[in-house]
């Protein structure tokens, strides 16, 4: 089967038949979970899509461009005020020393608690020791998979809330990112003290190089704000995809995540540019009919015959550990002050997603022999459960949202006085 042929039927099972079942359901589970839903399906039921060209090669590169586009909007939306028109949710805007207090307790609580009880309940059952590595170094691996929170389906999950939550979903996204950042310092420290200093890799000049660049591009950023509020349009599409590739380019030279540099780069623009650029409709395309390429080929590479019935009834406790100490954490010690109790369980249920971003860690951690094969599979039916409870646990804890109709009836009112 040719390129072409393997990229059309890839868009019609992992775009067109997700669309189709989104819309059937009324939206009610998050367009970013059904291809992961329907990934994972397809593996366990080792269904020969891989003698059709699936993943295709195309449909590779797409998905991940589109997951690229998703975090670079994300982070401009950052200048957007996606509240504003409607009666929104006032937001408190946190302090930088808050925030990342906020995101260290979000991540290190469940951490914390979730690297403790496994150490003390689950690695003395059968098969839950890691083959290399003490018992600590294994726990504290499961308890980071607990802990993370999935910044690539967390943004789809935040592009599909009501423009009224977005601020919300907005002030989430900011602590994943700080999350994100601190799962893969993380990882390198568990594979450190596993393995000793092999795991570690020495600089050289092109770290310094990223680090310059982001640097640079966050001067740029506050010169252009400053001096050149109101450039040719043209001139701001020409730097939309140089901001995105020295962003991601950066942060992968740093070791982190590509999508953290994407975020931080459509953080970085000037304001003034972002407000003329259609962001939101670049961002629902990216969402609906690219990225969930991306999303149904991470579901298909998981194990399926790893998924057995002991790995499912052990996820469920995972689970509850993981939305427990997550809430909890962000409950207890909001990321900025102010915020609701329904606001802080709002945002402690979007950071309870685990989605993309364990099934990374946890195939990393496993590929280094520091989770068993029964922990493994435990660890992506806890990604996929807790990815699908998120929409609903977010509506059912988050501020509701007024309705735009009675907002204007109550302005024009206001008004005939």
């Amino acid at each position: 089967m040719s390129n072409i042929s393997a990229l059309i039927l890839d868009a019609g099972i992992f775009v067109l038949a997700p669309w189709l079942l989104w819309r059937l359901t009324q939206r009610t589970v998050p367009i970013a979970v059904l291809p992961i839903l329907l990934g994972i399906c397809l593996a366990v039921l080792h269904a020969p899509v891989g003698r059709l060209g699936i993943p295709s090669v195309y449909g590779n590169d797409i998905g991940w461009v589109a997951v690229l586009v998703l975090a670079f909007t994300a982070g401009l939306e950052m200048w957007q005020h996606p509240g504003e028109g409607h009666a929104g949710i006032a937001v408190p805007q946190p302090s930088i020393g808050r925030l990342l207090g906020g995101a260290a307790v979000a991540l290190g609580g469940p951490f914390l608690v979730g690297a403790v009880l496994v150490h003390q309940f689950f690695l003395p059952l059968h098969g839950w020791q890691a083959p290399r590595g003490n018992g600590w170094v294994g726990a504290m691996s499961i308890g980071l998979c607990i802990a993370v929170s999935a910044l690539p389906v967390l943004i789809g999950i935040v592009r599909e809330l009501h423009p009224a939550q977005r601020p919300l979903g907005q002030l989430a996204l900011k602590l994943a990112v700080v999350d994100d950042a601190a799962l893969w310092i993380g990882l390198a420290a568990l594979q450190f003290a596993a393995r000793g200093a092999a795991a570690l890799h020495g600089w050289t000049g092109l770290e310094f190089v990223a680090i310059a660049l982001l640097a640079g591009l966050a001067l740029a950023g506050r010169w252009a704000t400053r001096n050149l509020a109101h450039p040719p349009l043209w001139l701001i599409w020409l730097a939309v995809p140089l901001y995105l590739a020295a962003g991601s380019w950066a942060s992968m030279q740093l070791g982190l995540h590509e999508l953290i540099g994407a975020y931080f780069a459509g953080a970085i623009m000037p304001p003034s540019w972002v407000r003329r650029l259609p962001v939101e409709r670049v961002g629902t395309f990216s969402l609906i009919w690219l990225a969930p390429m991306f999303f149904g080929h991470s579901g298909l590479h998981i194990d399926g015959d790893a998924l057995t019935w002991p790995s499912v009834v052990a996820s469920l406790s995972l689970v509850a550990i993981s939305i427990v100490t997550k809430i909890g954490a962000v409950y207890l010690f909001p990321p900025a002050a102010g915020l609701s109790r329904r606001q802080a369980l709002g945002i402690g249920a979007l950071l309870q997603c685990k989605g993309l971003m364990e099934i990374v860690a946890a195939t990393i951690l496993h590929g280094r022999g520091m989770i068993s094969e029964f922990a493994f599979a435990s660890l992506m039916v806890l990604a996929v459960i807790s990815t699908t409870l998120t929409g609903p646990m977010f509506r059912l804890l988050s501020p509701r949202p007024r309705p735009a109709s009675a907002s204007s009836a109550s302005r024009a009112m206001a008004t005939a006085r």
